[in-house]
C-alpha cells in the first residue's frame, strides 16, 4: 500500500501545484480504484472523474478541488487496506474501520459505565415479580456477556446488549402483578418471542422494515433517542423531577434533602459542564473521564459530609466495597432461575389469590399470545430504533440508509433474548447507551468484547461496579444526547412531508418515554401526510403495512 500512497502523493502534487495530469500515476490509481468501484460509490465517482480528466487532458479548478478531496479519501482507504499485524486487528478489522485497540477499549469501558446501573435496577424490578434477586443479578450480567459477545462476533458492531428497561417493568407489573401469571410463565413468553424474532431475522422481514423507513425518519430517530436518554439521565440524577401540575420540572433545592437529592443533582450538572469542557478541548476519552471525574467529586463530597448515604431512600455509599460476601448466595439463587421457564409446574395463572390455570393449558390460551406479542412488538421497534439511532451517529449506515451486516446484528439480538430468558431475566436487547461508546470512538465488536469482559468481572466484583452512582453517568448520557441531536441538522426542514413526521418522532420519544412509540408516531405521520399530499412514490409499501399495524395496536392494546 505504500506504493499507492506514494502515487497519490505524486498525483496530488502534479494536480494541485502544477495543474497537470500525471498520466503514469493516474493509471496506477485507476488500477487500484477500478476493482473497488463496484462496492464503493466514492471509488466509482473517482474513476469516472479521473477518466473524464484523462480524456479531456485538461483539469478545471472545480475538478482539481474534487480530485483533491477524493485523493485524501483514497489515502485513508489505502491505509485501511494495509494488512493487519495483530490478532485483534485481524479479528475485528481495526484498520479497515480506522480505529485502534486503545480507542475500542476506552469506548467499551465508557459504554459499560453508562450501562452498569442495569446490574442494580434489573434485580430490583424483577425481584418484585418473585424472581430471586441474587439470581437476577447474575442472570443480568451473564445475559449481557452472552448477548454482547454474540453481537460482537456476528456483526462486528460496537453495540452492547443487556436486559432492557421498560420490558422488565412490563414483565413485573404488567404480566406478573397485573395479569396474575407466574414469572416462569412470563419468561417462557419472552423465550418464545426471541425464537419468533430469530425466525424473522433469518428472513428479509426485519431487514426490510429497517430499510423501508425513510432516511429523514432515521435521522429523527437518532435525534429523538438523544433527547430520550438526556431525559433519562436528568431524571436519574434528580435534576428533573415529577411535578403534578406540569408533569416534570427542575428540582427545587430548597424543597429536597440537600445531602442526598440536592448534592446529586449539583454534581451531575458540574460533571456535565466538565465533560463539555473536555469535548471543547477535543480530549480523547472525554466521556469516560467525565464519568470518573463526577464519581470522584461524589466520593469527595461523601468524605466531607456534603453527601450522606441513606440506603432507605436509595442513596448508597459511593466508596467501592471490595468484599465479595453474598457471591455464593447469588450463584445459589442463579441456579434456581436457570431453566425455570421450562418447568411446567411453575406456569400458573392467579386471579384474586386463587389459581385458575396452570401447566400446558396456559400455553395454548389467547393470553399467552397476547403477552408474547406485546413483548415482541415493543422489542422489535425498540431494537430497530436503537440500531437506527446509534448507527446513524456512528456513520455505519450506507448512502441509502441501510445498515451493512444487519442480519447478524438482528440474529444476535434475537438469540440473546431467548438465552436471557433461560438464565432468568427479561428481554435482552441492544442498549441505547451503546451510543456513549460510539461517541467515544467505538467502531467494531472489540468495543462490545470490552464491555462484556467488564460485565463478567462485575459478577465477582459487583459492589465495586455498583458503587458508580447514577449522577456520575448522567453527564455522559446528557452529552451523548447532544451529539445525537445533531442529526436533526441533516433533515430538510423546508419539506413539510419529511419534516413534520420527523419532528413528531423526535418529540414523541421523550414525551412518551418510549423509543417504539416515537417510531410509531413518525411512521404513521409520514404515511398519512404524504399519502394525502399525493406523494405516493415516497412511501414504501412496507410503510403502509406498518401504519395499519400501529393504528391497530393503539386501537386494541
Amino acid at each position: 500500500m505504500s506504493d499507492i500512497k506514494e502515487s497519490i502523493r505524486k498525483f496530488e502534487t502534479a494536480i494541485l501545484e502544477d495543474g497537470k495530469v500525471d498520466r503514469a500515476e493516474a493509471q496506477i490509481l485507476l488500477a487500484f480504484a477500478r476493482p473497488r468501484a463496484a462496492e464503493s460509490p466514492e471509488m466509482a465517482e473517482f474513476v469516472q472523474l479521473l477518466d473524464d480528466v484523462l480524456e479531456d487532458g485538461v483539469v478545471t479548478a472545480e475538478e482539481s478541488l474534487r480530485i483533491g478531496a477524493y485523493l485524501k479519501w483514497m489515502t485513508r482507504e489505502a491505509e485501511s487496506d494495509e494488512p493487519e499485524t495483530t490478532f485483534l486487528g485481524r479479528l475485528f478489522r481495526l484498520k479497515r474501520n480506522r480505529t485502534t485497540v486503545r480507542t475500542e477499549i476506552v469506548a467499551g469501558v465508557t459504554t459499560f459505565m453508562t450501562m452498569a446501573y442495569i446490574l442494580a435496577v434489573n434485580p430490583s424490578i424483577l425481584s418484585t415479580a418473585g424472581i430471586p434477586k441474587g439470581g437476577v443479578f447474575v442472570a443480568t450480567a451473564v445475559a449481557a456477556v452472552v448477548g454482547t459477545l454474540l453481537m460482537a462476533f456476528m456483526s462486528n458492531y460496537p453495540f452492547v446488549l443487556a436486559p432492557g428497561m421498560g420490558l422488565n417493568a412490563f414483565l413485573t407489573f404488567g404480566v406478573v402483578l397485573g395479569m396474575g401469571y407466574s414469572w416462569q410463565f412470563a419468561l417462557l413468553a419472552v423465550f418464545v418471542e426471541g425464537l419468533v424474532f430469530l425466525a424473522l431475522s433469518l428472513t428479509p422481514v426485519r431487514e426490510g422494515i429497517f430499510n423501508a423507513i425513510p432516511i429523514s425518519l432515521k435521522k429523527a430517530v437518532a435525534a429523538g433517542i438523544g433527547l430520550f436518554i438526556c431525559l433519562i439521565a436528568m431524571k436519574t440524577a434528580g435534576v428533573v423531577v415529577d411535578n403534578p401540575a406540569t408533569l416534570v420540572s427542575m428540582v427545587r433545592f430548597n424543597e429536597v434533602p440537600f445531602h442526598t437529592n440536592g448534592i446529586c443533582a449539583v454534581l451531575a450538572l458540574l460533571g456535565t459542564l466538565f465533560t463539555a469542557y473536555l469535548l471543547v478541548k477535543r480530549l480523547k476519552g472525554a466521556i469516560l473521564f467525565g464519568i470518573l471525574f463526577t464519581w470522584g467529586l461524589g466520593m469527595a463530597a461523601q468524605a466531607t459530609g456534603l453527601y450522606a448515604p441513606d440506603p432507605a431512600a436509595g442513596f448508597y455509599s459511593l466508596y467501592p466495597d471490595f468484599s465479595v460476601k453474598g457471591l455464593a448466595q447469588n450463584f445459589s439463587e442463579f441456579g434456581s432461575t436457570v431453566g425455570a421457564l421450562f418447568h411446567a409446574d411453575g406456569w400458573t395463572h392467579t386471579v384474586k389469590g386463587e389459581v385458575v390455570g396452570s401447566g400446558w393449558s396456559l400455553v395454548t390460551s389467547l393470553d399467552f399470545f397476547v403477552v408474547m406479542f406485546a413483548f415482541f412488538f415493543v422489542d422489535l421497534f425498540d431494537t430497530l430504533g436503537t440500531l437506527i439511532g446509534v448507527s446513524m451517529k456512528g456513520g455505519f449506515l450506507d448512502k441509502e440508509g441501510k445498515l451493512p451486516r444487519i442480519s447478524g446484528a438482528l440474529c444476535a439480538d434475537s438469540i440473546a433474548t431467548s438465552v436471557g430468558a433461560v438464565f432468568g431475566t427479561s428481554t435482552t436487547t441492544t442498549f441505547v447507551e451503546s451510543a456513549s461508546g460510539v461517541m467515544a470512538g467505538g467502531k467494531t465488536g472489540l468495543t462490545g468484547v470490552t464491555s462484556a469482559a467488564l460485565f463478567a468481572a462485575a459478577i465477582v466484583f459487583a459492589p465495586v461496579f455498583l458503587a458508580i452512582p447514577g449522577f456520575a453517568t448522567a453527564p455522559a448520557l446528557i452529552v451523548v444526547g447532544y451529539m445525537m441531536l445533531s442529526s436533526c441538522a441533516d433533515i430538510d426542514w423546508r419539506d413539510a412531508g419529511e419534516a413534520v413526521p420527523a419532528f413528531l418522532a423526535v418529540a414523541a420519544m421523550p414525551f412518551t418515554y418510549s423509543i417504539s412509540d416515537g417510531i410509531m408516531f413518525g411512521v404513521i405521520a409520514y404515511t398519512v401526510v404524504n399519502a394525502l399530499a399525493g406523494h405516493f412514490k415516497r412511501i414504501h409499501w412496507i410503510m403502509y403495512v406498518l401504519t395499519a399495524l400501529f393504528v391497530a395496536k393503539y386501537a386494541l392494546m
